[in-house]
């Protein structure tokens, strides 16, 4: 009878030799460490000298100089903006100032012709004055639309702003400082004045004098 193969017999462990423990791992360098000896030597690298921070300190104190410079142009030209638009306003609101100053004249001469023609008698002295009338008042009106005012200084008090004393005279028909009488018409273009009055100012009499 054929026997069957014996069962190999299990290792005996105690047979084996002792299992050596694992070796203890080195001591491994903390990445922190690592990370922290780099920022170290970084931040070394990156150290300033005395000079170079000065020189940073003149390129930033020029920064803000020119910040200063650019703030103030800028101010000063948005003033020019404005003044250019205000003197252009005032250039169109104010164009025919120097044409209605020359034809202030010709409103004289027509006061001076119809107190001429107040001496004509008859017919045609009365159509003569008619006429200049007529023309002195249509020239008014034209003026008057463009702008043009009289001054009334006649009766007012003196107003040196509107009024050009040419003389001075003592009565009793007008306040002491108002206008007597009107030598010359004044006019104004707007707000502005284009000629003064030419006007005789009133003063007060003289006290009489007292009798010895």
């Amino acid at each position: 009878m054929i026997e069957s193969p014996k069962d190999e017999a299990a290792p005996d462990t105690d047979a084996l030799p002792p299992c050596e423990p694992a070796m203890a791992a080195e001591p491994a360098v903390a990445a922190s460490e690592v990370d922290g000896a780099d920022t170290a030597a970084s931040a070394a690298g990156l150290a300033l000298s005395a000079a170079e921070i000065e020189a940073l300190q003149a390129r930033a104190a020029k920064a803000d100089e020119n910040r200063n410079l650019y703030l103030r142009t800028a101010a000063d030209f948005e003033n020019f903006k404005k003044r250019a638009a205000r003197e252009r306003q005032e250039s169109v609101r104010y164009a025919n100032e120097a044409l209605l100053g020359k034809l202030i004249s010709v409103l004289d001469n027509f006061e001076i012709a119809l107190a001429s023609a107040a001496s004509l008698t008859g017919g045609s002295g009365e159509s003569f004055r008619a006429g200049v009338a007529l023309i002195q008042s249509q020239l008014r009106n034209v003026l008057v639309e463009a702008g043009l005012e009289e001054v009334d200084a006649a009766g007012q008090p003196f107003d040196p702003n509107l009024h050009e004393a040419v003389a001075q005279r003592e009565s009793s028909e007008v306040s002491d400082g108002h206008v007597l009488q009107q030598m010359r018409k004044g006019y104004k273009y707007r707000d502005r004045l284009l000629r003064p009055a030419s006007v005789v100012v009133a003063t007060a009499l003289a006290p009489p004098a007292s009798a010895d």
